[in-house]
C-alpha cells in the first residue's frame, strides 16, 4: 500500500502551510508550464489521481470538464476537497494508486500532480492508465525530477562488484528514497527518467512533450529564492496520448 503520509497530523499540518496548499494552482511554481500542456477540457471526462485538496477538480469543472473525479489515498486530503467543492459534476473516491481500479475506456485525461513518485509499482498503475483512457485520451502528469530526488539518502550502499562502494544516493541506483520533508520517514520511488520514459513507451504511451522544469527569467525576477532551482531541475512534466 501506498504510504498514507499526508493523514499524519504533523504533515497535514505543514502541508497545509504550503505556497500551494493556500493560493492552489496559483501557488504552485511549475503550474503555467503544466497548463500549457493541457488540452481543451470542455466536454471531457477527467480523473485526478493524488487530488489532494481539489485545486485541479475544480480547475477542470470551472473549464467545462463533463466529468472530474478526484482519487486520493488521504482522507484529510479528500476532506478538505470535498468541503471546497461544490460542483456536481466533481466527485471523490478514496483509493491506493498502487492497487487502482479503473473501468476500461472511461477518461479523455489522466491527470496527475506530484504524486507518481510515490509509487512503487508504476508498471502496474501505467497498465491501468492505459486501460481507463479513451483512444486518443491524454495521460499528463509531473514528478519530483528524478535527479532531485536522488541524492536523499546519506548512507552508502556497498555492493560486491569488484571492491567498488556505491554511494546509495547515486542516480543510477533506483528503488525507496527517505526524507523528513515536513515529518520523518517520508517514502518515495526514485526511478531515473530513462526507466520512466521506457515505462511509458512499453506501456503503449505516445510521448508528446518532456519538460524539465526551471524557473524562467521572469519566474526569477518576481521569486529571486527560485534560484537554486537553475543548479538542477525540481520537476519533470510529461504529456503523452494513446
Amino acid at each position: 500500500m501506498t504510504q498514507n503520509i499526508y493523514d499524519d497530523p504533523g504533515f497535514f499540518e505543514g502541508y497545509s502551510r504550503l505556497q500551494r496548499s493556500v493560493s492552489g494552482l496559483a501557488g504552485a511554481a511549475e503550474w503555467p508550464a503544466v497548463r500549457a500542456l493541457l488540452p481543451e477540457l470542455r466536454g471531457l471526462d477527467v480523473i485526478d489521481l493524488g487530488c489532494g485538496f481539489g485545486w485541479f477538480c475544480r480547475w477542470a469543472a470551472e473549464q467545462g470538464a463533463a466529468s472530474v473525479l478526484g482519487v486520493d489515498v488521504s482522507d484529510k486530503m479528500l476532506g478538505r476537497a470535498c468541503a471546497e467543492s461544490e460542483n456536481s459534476r466533481i466527485r471523490y473516491e478514496r483509493a491506493d494508486l498502487e492497487k487502482l481500479q479503473l473501468p476500461e475506456a472511461s477518461f479523455d485525461l489522466i491527470y496527475s500532480s506530484l504524486a507518481f513518485h510515490y509509487i512503487e509499482d508504476f508498471a502496474g498503475l501505467l497498465a491501468t492508465i492505459r486501460r481507463a483512457l479513451k483512444p486518443g485520451g491524454r495521460l499528463i502528469f509531473s514528478i519530483e525530477h528524478p535527479i532531485y530526488m536522488a541524492p536523499r539518502q546519506p548512507e552508502w550502499l556497498t555492493e560486491e562488484d569488484g571492491g567498488k562502494t556505491w554511494p546509495l544516493n547515486a542516480y543510477q541506483i533506483e528503488g525507496k528514497r527517505l526524507t523528513n520533508w515536513l515529518a520523518e520517514g517520508v517514502v518515495k520511488q526514485h526511478r531515473t527518467m530513462g526507466t520512466t520514459l521506457n515505462l511509458l513507451i512499453k506501456s503503449g504511451f505516445n510521448i508528446a512533450h518532456v519538460e524539465e522544469w526551471s524557473p524562467s527569467d521572469t519566474d526569477l525576477a518576481a521569486h529571486p529564492d527560485w534560484v537554486i532551482e537553475r543548479e538542477r531541475p525540481m520537476f519533470l512534466l510529461i504529456s503523452t496520448r494513446t
